[in-house]
């Protein structure tokens, strides 16, 4: 892999903000900062304003046009019939200004039962424009990295409260360039993936107020590897299980108060930290060596291990045991006050270990509602003032298929 390539998928991975600012080569030999290493780190990136302005979660909240996303076995108890929506996130926007993801994305009900959907939705992230040099700093290349990808999904109620769902995605990757003077030909990697997830949901009756809790669960990206070099140096899919939920109650006629929770973990394996096979302080030359081959020995093991030997495998590779592997769950707690369906605001919080990325970021956002459109807009104040992701802006325009009907069936 050359170093430009190197560099793009650095990039990516800042991009989608798995990887800490300004961590040093020490700071990885010596220190416990570790964080899980995957590709196509873009399909980690919240795409929607909704969920984003609530800590980047939504496993059990209402469903809508973008549960797709965070758990699409909510299509199943949509409200409406059908729906479109499109977001827009400029990204890294106090560092560059062309990298930005675009989110397309949509759901159909089948039947007259009202108890199915399919669902599909596209994303792509654009790096932006990369330029690239020869060794005598003369312009050699125009590069336009990006990832898309392309999924489809089906939600089925398996009873009054509950339903599944399962999505499958193709996944594309050009972060790859060729060197005309080595003839070094890279190209875009591809992988596939699926999703399972499922939706629980109720409605208690607390004092005289009729409340909904609903639970969710989603296990998204189980898939193939994916590699720019010709089948070497492949990496781990953000395979990530989310669990959540979300409880509403009403605060007084058309006022209603969500508050909701959503828990993270990437079941990846994490690579293995030289620190943890390496003593520094030995003086013996034999047994440094013996050390380090038993590192490199780790490391190829990580590189070779399959995609589902690796969820398994993350459950307990950790390093520093059981406290560790606590680390590597993020947590989102959101709330969200609506108003006759039509008027919303929304707060939350992200949490992410310094060790493990360092990610911790407060979400704001509102939305308005008609009966044809719905927009959305979000804002993203991160805690720690040299964060690439502070003042992050999404945008969400939804369209609802059944008032798109009813006034199209008015005004004839």
């Amino acid at each position: 892999m050359t170093k430009i390539l190197k560099a793009l998928a650095i990039a990516a991975a800042i991009a989608a903000g798995s990887i800490a600012a300004h961590a040093s080569d020490s700071e990885y030999k010596n220190n416990n900062f570790n964080p899980i290493q995957t590709g196509v780190n873009s399909l980690s990136i919240a795409p929607d304003a909704r969920g984003a302005s609530m800590g980047d979660l939504g496993a059990a909240t209402d469903p809508d046009v973008n549960s797709q996303f965070w758990n699409p076995s909510k299509y199943a108890f949509a409200y409406s019939s059908a729906g479109v929506s499109l977001s827009y996130t400029p990204w890294l926007r106090k560092l560059v200004n062309d990298i930005f993801l675009a989110n397309l994305a949509g759901y159909w009900k089948l039947g007259s039962d009202d108890n199915q959907a399919l669902s599909a939705s596209l994303r792509y992230f654009s790096l932006g424009e990369v330029n690239t040099t020869d060794p005598m700093g003369n312009p050699l290349q125009s590069l336009n990295p990006y990832e898309l990808s392309f999924d489809i999904g089906y939600s089925r109620k398996l009873s009054e409260k509950f339903s599944m769902g399962v999505v499958f995605r193709y996944i594309y990757s050009d972060l790859g360039f060729s060197t005309y003077d080595a003839g070094d030909q890279t190209s875009g990697a591809s992988a596939f993936s699926a999703d399972i997830a499922g939706y629980y949901t109720t409605y208690p009756i607390i004092g005289r107020n009729e409340c909904q809790w609903s639970w969710g669960w989603n296990i998204s990206n189980i898939g193939s590897k994916v590699s720019y070099n010709n089948g070497n140096d492949p990496a781990f899919l953000p395979t990530n299980l989310r669990l959540g939920t979300a409880f509403t109650f009403p605060l007084a006629d058309y006022n209603n108060l969500t508050l909701s929770l959503d828990l993270n973990k990437l079941l990846v394996p994490a690579r293995p930290r030289e620190s943890d096979y390496v003593d520094y302080s030995e003086t013996d030359n034999s047994i440094r060596i013996e050390q380090e081959r038993e590192y490199l020995d780790a490391v190829e093991n990580w590189e070779n291990m399959s995609s589902i030997t690796g969820i398994f495998k993350s459950f307990s590779d950790a390093p520093g045991g059981f406290k560790e592997e606590l680390q590597e769950i993020t947590w989102s707690l959101g709330a969200e006050y609506s108003y006759n369906q039509q008027f919303f605001v929304r707060a939350g919080y992200y949490y992410e270990n310094a060790n493990k990325g360092n990610r911790q970021y407060f979400g704001f956002g509102a939305g308005f509602s008609l009966n044809v459109l719905r927009l959305d807009a979000s804002y993203m104040l991160a805690t720690a003032q040299t964060s690439p992701l502070d003042q992050t802006l999404r945008f969400t325009l939804s369209f609802d298929m059944d008032g798109l009907r009813d006034l199209l069936g008015k005004r004839r």
